[in-house]
């Protein structure tokens, strides 16, 4: 069984967490204005100033260039990459194509699914029956809705059985951990995403550690 990604929406209908794990296709970058920060920083667009900051304190690894320095008045001597890691010789993997989609138009249409589903099982069933998953001929939708109203999403390949238990090991672990009681975090804001690196690495933990995870 594949899990794809998993989205989370807050009651005001907003995408305020993002996380992947066997996409083919990466999300392309939101448009500007269409996102909050705090989301998932690899689709956040950012301005001009942000990537030249981005550029001056990151090193490019295709340079492959180090300069090694040294507490004494000698000359600093370059390093080349393979010089140091012989995993430079090998050649980067090609990157994945890009949906057409920008990410803040995906979460919008992800909501609207659950949404439209929701309301035509209640108006069909009554109130009694609970809409927790659909499946296609692609991919299957696990939902899963807390009492204050957060939709936990998850696609997976179609063949998956229900991840809504799944869903409640993650809001009622890394959720309540490090979102609800981690006083940093801005639950209802409408201006910032829930997400922060202990999050994000015991959910990511918490899914890779499934025995039904590939």
């Amino acid at each position: 069984m594949t899990i794809y990604s998993l989205y989370i929406f807050d009651r005001h209908c907003t995408c305020v967490y993002y996380q992947d794990w066997h996409r083919t296709v990466r999300p392309k970058t939101a448009v500007e204005g269409g996102m909050l920060p705090a989301v998932y920083a690899p689709v956040y667009p950012s301005t001009k100033d942000d990537a030249s900051y981005s550029n001056r304190n990151t090193l490019a690894s295709s340079s492959g260039i180090v300069v090694a320095v040294n507490d004494s008045d000698g000359p600093r001597t370059p390093l080349t990459a393979q010089a140091y890691s012989p995993l430079a010789l090998q050649p980067p993997p090609p990157p994945l194509p890009t949906s057409s989609l920008s990410f803040d138009e995906e979460a919008k249409l992800v909501y609207g699914v659950v949404l439209s589903l929701r309301n035509m099982i209640k108006k069909l069933s009554g109130k009694d029956e609970q809409f927790v998953n659909y499946q296609t001929s692609t991919y299957k939708l696990h939902l899963y809705e807390t009492l204050s109203g957060f939709k936990f999403v998850m696609l997976s390949d179609p063949n998956a059985d229900s991840l809504r238990f799944v869903l409640r090991q993650i809001y009622s672990g890394p959720f309540l951990e490090y979102v609800v009681r981690n006083p940093l975090v801005e639950m209802d804001s409408k201006e910032r995403g829930i997400d922060n690196e202990y999050f994000r690495m015991s959910t990511d933990r918490l899914v890779r550690g499934l025995t039904v995870f590939q």
